[in-house]
């Protein structure tokens, strides 16, 4: 197999030449990471405006999923992984002054805000969940995705995730 090389793009760490195929996968990889999110995110928003449940945006709905039954801190929700500092704050405080989540200081730390899904914010969690459920049932037969599939993606993802956190932690 001849893989072509350009002469530009060599490996920081080791000096060696980067094979082209490689970095248009590379590239490509995370082409498809963002436009994934984007469209996992239109099909949520896809759900709310068929069931007519436009107070709240695809974004805040899929966080009131994630929060699920949980009492969490926006510092642990960013932590998962989930949002962005700003992102995450705008939208915990819209979705507490339209009721969907509770906000409440911590007793330890009063500086701390322990946030709750109310019965209101469920019923679009469950909204999500529901989606997901039917998904679930027809990536398979529809999609053509398996669970190994998934597993292998995931692996590599997870993996790629590691990579750049250590980047930005490590400066590699």
């Amino acid at each position: 197999m001849n893989l072509a090389v350009r002469q530009a793009d060599r490996d920081g760490a080791t000096g060696a030449p980067v094979a082209t195929e490689a970095r248009e996968a590379y590239l490509e990889t995370i082409r498809l990471i963002e436009r994934a999110h984007r469209r996992f995110l239109d099909v949520v928003k896809d759900e709310l405006d068929r069931l007519g449940r436009e107070e709240v945006n695809n974004v805040q709905a899929v966080l009131l999923h994630n929060v699920g039954c949980e009492e969490l801190t926006p510092s642990e929700l960013k932590s998962r992984g989930y949002y962005l500092g700003s992102n995450v704050s705008y939208n915990l405080k819209k979705l507490g002054e339209l009721g969907y989540l509770t906000q409440r200081r911590s007793t330890r730390d009063r500086r701390t805000v322990r946030i709750a899904v109310t019965d209101k914010g469920a019923e679009i969690a469950n909204i999500v969940e529901g989606l997901l459920d039917r998904h679930m049932r027809s990536l398979g037969p529809i999609g053509g995705v398996e669970a190994d599939s998934l597993d292998g993606a995931t692996q590599t993802l997870r993996r790629l995730d590691r990579f750049w956190k250590d980047q930005v932690l490590y400066r590699l």
